[in-house]
C-alpha cells in the first residue's frame, strides 16, 4: 500500500523503563511513569524536526558504530521531575534519500476473466470519491441491492479487511484484496469469500474536481462458468452496476470530507 501522507516528518524516541496496561472492553491503554518520561522528551532542545533520541540508560559508549556512517550522534538532556535524562540523538533527514517509491503493484489476474466493465465521471475531487467508494458506512447508499455492511474486522491497511454484506436477497462476505494510491489514481478491490468473483474500483483524476469511477467485474476462468454467467447474469448484474454508479451522484454531492474541502 502506498501512503497518502508523503510529507510527514519521522521523529523517534528509544527509552527503558516500567509500564503496565489497562483494557476496558476494547480500549487498550499503556500506562506509568516511564511512559510519562517518553512523552516528555518530545520536548527537547533539538532544532530539527527529524531525529531519533536514545536515553542514557539504552545506551553504550560503543553503539554509534553499529549505525550507519551518516549519523552523527549528539549529547543533551532534559530536565524532569525526577531530575536530568541525559539522551543522545542523530539527524534522520537522510534517510529521505534512500528511500525510493515502490513499483505500481501488477495484479494478478491471470486466473480470473474481464465479464463486464461500467464508468461515470462525476464532479468531485478524487478523495471524496474514495471516500464515497471505500468506505463501507456508505455503501447501501449508493450499491444497488445492498442493504447494510458490517464490518467484521479491522485491520490497518484495509487489505484483509473482511465484510458481510447484507443484500436484498441474502448475504454474502467479502474482503478487501489489493489498494494502491497515487494522487491521482486509486485502485482497490473486493473479492468474494469463496474467491469466485471480484469487482476491481479504479478512481481517476480526470480534471478540477471531476473525477471518473470505473467498476470491473471479473470472475473465475472457467469455460462453464462463463458461459452461464453471460447468458443468465451478466447484462441484469451490469445494469445493477450502471444504477448503482448513478445513485452514486448523490451521494457524492451530500459528503463532506474535511481534508478535501
Amino acid at each position: 500500500m502506498q501512503s497518502m501522507c508523503i510529507d510527514l516528518t519521522l521523529k523517534v524516541i528509544t527509552h527503558y523503563g516500567e509500564f503496565t496496561g489497562y483494557s476496558v472492553k476494547n480500549f487498550h491503554k499503556l500506562i506509568g511513569k516511564d511512559l510519562i518520561v517518553a512523552h516528555q522528551l518530545l520536548k527537547n532542545d533539538i532544532k530539527q524536526h527529524e531525529y531519533w533520541l536514545v536515553t542514557e540508560n539504552l545506551w553504550a559508549d560503543d553503539k554509534s558504530s553499529d549505525f550507519a556512517k551518516w549519523m552523527e550522534w549528539n549529547t543533551s538532556a532534559k530536565q524532569t521531575k525526577a531530575g536530568e535524562l541525559p539522551f543522545h540523538y542523530t539527524q534522520l533527514g537522510q534517510l529521505k534519500n534512500e528511500i525510493f517509491p515502490e513499483p505500481p503493484p501488477q495484479l494478478d489476474l491471470t486466473k480470473k476473466i474481464k465479464m463486464f466493465s461500467v464508468s461515470k465521471e462525476y464532479e468531485t475531487d478524487i478523495i471524496t470519491l474514495l471516500h464515497a467508494t471505500g468506505d463501507f458506512r456508505y455503501r447501501s447508499l449508493w450499491q444497488d441491492g445492498v442493504v447494510k455492511v458490517e464490518e467484521m474486522e479491522h485491520f490497518l491497511p484495509r487489505v484483509g479487511m473482511r465484510c458481510r454484506f447484507i443484500l436484498e436477497k441474502g448475504e454474502s462476505i467479502s474482503y478487501s484484496s489489493s489498494y494502491f494510491f497515487q494522487t491521482d489514481k486509486i485502485e482497490f478491490s473486493e473479492t468474494d469469500e469463496k474467491t469466485k468473483s471480484s469487482v476491481y474500483y479504479t478512481i481517476e483524476k480526470t480534471g478540477d474536481r471531476k473525477t471518473k469511477l470505473t467498476l470491473d467485474f471479473y470472475i473465475k476462468k472457467n469455460i462453464v462458468s462463463e458461459t452461464i454467467f453471460k447468458l443468465r447474469e451478466k447484462n441484469k448484474m451490469k445494469e445493477m452496476f450502471k444504477k448503482s454508479l448513478q445513485n452514486l451522484v448523490g451521494v457524492v454531492k451530500e459528503l463532506k470530507i474535511p481534508s478535501a474541502l
